[in-house]
């Protein structure tokens, strides 16, 4: 019994001291994709282009609520003078004004995030590449985009911005 406990032991020392040197060759990175998409000029570019495409719609949605709560106070300061139809009639007209403005603020806000997911994922392809060709370049073994906690030692997101950056100034 004794001597399979210390064949057993002598076995763990030599498959820890044979890990831990293959462990020593074994190159590990992390990149933080969030970092990528507030630092990198190609998702700053995305964000701008985004802007520029929504903001004539976004404006219009925020005259469009300004005007119909305009119309809501006006109706609640006149409504003591109002007729009951003309009350009933303005109140209808109120809802069907509102029930549009929000039927138009939830498509506007699902066509802002449909576009931002597209132009996200384009963003995110780019950076999937740089990541790959500075992981080859440097020979990592092992790139990790999602992680708990990462030593600051691996993160190679400075390295990919730095890349992204230069190829979108070209």
């Amino acid at each position: 019994m004794n001597q399979l406990l210390s064949q057993v032991g002598a076995g763990l020392v030599l498959a820890v001291s044979l890990l831990s040197a293959h462990a020593q060759e074994f190159r590990i990175g992390f990149v933080s994709t969030d970092r990528i998409f507030k630092e990198a000029s190609t998702a700053k570019a995305a964000q701008t282009k985004l802007e520029l495409e929504f903001s004539k719609r976004e404006k219009d949605l925020v005259d469009q609520g300004a005007g119909l709560k305009s119309a809501a106070d006006k109706l609640e300061r006149e409504a003591p003078t109002l007729s009951e139809s003309q009350r009933a009639t303005r109140q209808k007209q109120l809802v069907d004004q509102d029930r549009d403005f929000q039927r138009k603020r939830r498509e506007f806000q699902e066509d802002l995030n449909a576009r931002k997911n597209e132009e996200l994922q384009q963003v995110l392809e780019r950076a999937n590449k740089v990541v790959k060709q500075v992981a080859e370049a440097e020979k990592y073994d092992l790139i990790l985009q999602e992680a708990v906690y990462v030593n600051p030692k691996h993160d190679i997101t400075d390295k990919v911005i730095k890349v992204l950056n230069a190829a979108a100034g070209k």
